[in-house]
Formats: C-alpha cells, structure tokens, sequence
C-alpha cells in the first residue's frame, strides 16, 4: 500500500495545470499537432481542444500557439512561456514526489499509525534559510563539501557529513534550503582576497539595535539577504550604516542544508 495524490494547480480558483493537460502540453511538443497529441496521451480532440482553450484563457500568457495553413493544415507549438511552466511544474512534481515519499516514511501505513509526523512541520529558529543549486558534491571519507549557486550567482561551500549527503539524497543540480544562525555571519567593510571562501557581496538594508546587540540585513542580490548580529560595539566601531558595501563570511561548517 503507498501514499499517491494528484498534484494540480488552480488559476483565479479554477484547475489550471492538472497532470493530465501536462502529458497534453508534453504531447503537443513533441507531435506539433493538437489531434496526434490527443491520440498520443490519449484523449478525444475534443477534450484537447477544451484543455488547451482552457489553460491560454487562465494564462497570463499563452501556453499554446495555433497555426493555420501549410501543407498539412497548420499545427500547434508550445510557447516559450509555456516551456517555462512545463520546466517550474516539473519542479513542483519533484517535490509534491519527495513529500509524499517523506509521508510514506513516517507512517506505517499498513496499521494505520502515524509515528513522529509532527516533523514535516518542524520549524527552526535560524534566521537565515536560502535555496540554492548544488553545482558539485565532494565526498571524503568522513565529510563531504557542497558547492552552492545562489540566484545572484554568487557560490557559498557548505561541509557536511557524508552520512548527511547520503540521508538527503543530495545530487548536483537539485534545489536545497542552505540553514546558518545569524550569530555565525561576519561583516566586513574591507574586501580581502585573501580571506576564506564563503564570502558574500552585499548592501545593507536594514539595521534593527537594541540596548546591547544589532541585527544587520544584507542584501546580496536576486531578493536573496543575509542577517548577521553583533555587539553594538561591533556596529558602532566599524561605521556600518544602511546602504554600505559589505563582505558576509560564513565559515563552511556553519551552512546546513535541508531537502
């Protein structure tokens, strides 16, 4: 016995993108034609005609390009706006597929028991949680160091057991949450080439003091920002100020990673 579920995206509270018409928009690109991608998934030319109509009406864009004429009566391309909805749902079905593998693990199904679910809705308190694409992974014997791109291109090296690496199942290419306290972020106003990995080019944003400790929002680019706290002291002796220039180091060993 498994856990299954369809997953389905709805549009101003209407099914939009069911795993249905995603075979159809699949189909349709690789046949250039509605009719043999309805015989191709299948289903009537009718139905296909209505799912496409359906899905470019709730579009912002269109999904489906229509062409009349030629030799063989015209056919039907995907647009590039389409492609691109058929690249993000592909994500989303990898990760509706891991939840519910997750699901799975946690719950014995055959008895009908749940054990520890309550850990799909763990939340933790560490400030800083970025997603990023693993662009390598080198394991040693013990640990293993993970290269991750940032939106803004900028690369951070997380180290972690090579037992964790084979737990999360972490492969190069895939999308994982990067996990680092506030207190392990370091600010530098002074650029030093020489200094460790793992450094980030930002603007600061926002400054938020107390009587005693002050939290820094970094902007590194891309909607992506780091927070890093210190000592008023720190803030004060150094002359931050919003709209500074600043380096964020983060040792390698302070970056978890999460699935």
């Amino acid at each position: 016995m498994e856990l299954s579920s369809p997953l389905t995206l709805e549009m101003l509270g209407k099914p939009f993108l069911l795993e249905k018409r995603i075979e159809l928009l699949h189909a349709i690109a690789e046949h250039g034609s509605i009719s043999k991608a309805a015989k191709a998934v299948p289903m009537s030319y009718k139905s296909a005609w209505e799912a496409v109509d359906t899905m470019n009406s709730l579009s912002p864009e269109p999904i489906v390009s229509r062409e009349t004429g030629g030799k063989d009566g015209g056919g039907s391309t995907i647009t590039s706006y389409g492609i691109t909805l058929l690249e993000n749902y592909a994500l989303l079905k990898e990760e509706h597929t891991r939840f519910l593998s997750r699901l799975s693990a946690l719950t014995d199904i055959e008895s009908g028991t749940f054990k520890t679910i309550e850990r799909l809705s763990l939340q933790i308190s560490a400030r800083n949680q970025i997603q990023a694409k693993v662009v390598s992974v080198q394991c040693e014997n013990v640990n293993a160091k993970i290269h991750l791109k940032l939106k803004s291109g900028q690369v951070l090296v997380s180290v972690i057991t090579k037992e964790a690496v084979e737990n999360l199942q972490i492969e190069k290419g895939q999308i994982v949450t990067m996990i680092f306290k506030s207190s392990t972020v370091l600010l530098s106003d002074i650029h030093n080439e020489k200094s460790e990995e793992n450094r980030l080019e930002g603007v600061i944003s926002k400054i938020e003091t107390d009587r005693e400790n002050v939290k820094v929002q970094v902007d590194i680019g891309d909607h992506d920002t780091v927070v890093a706290v210190m000592p008023v002291t720190v803030l004060e002796k150094m002359e931050l100020k919003i709209g500074s220039s600043v380096t964020a180091t983060i040792k390698a060993s302070d970056i978890m990673l999460g699935k």
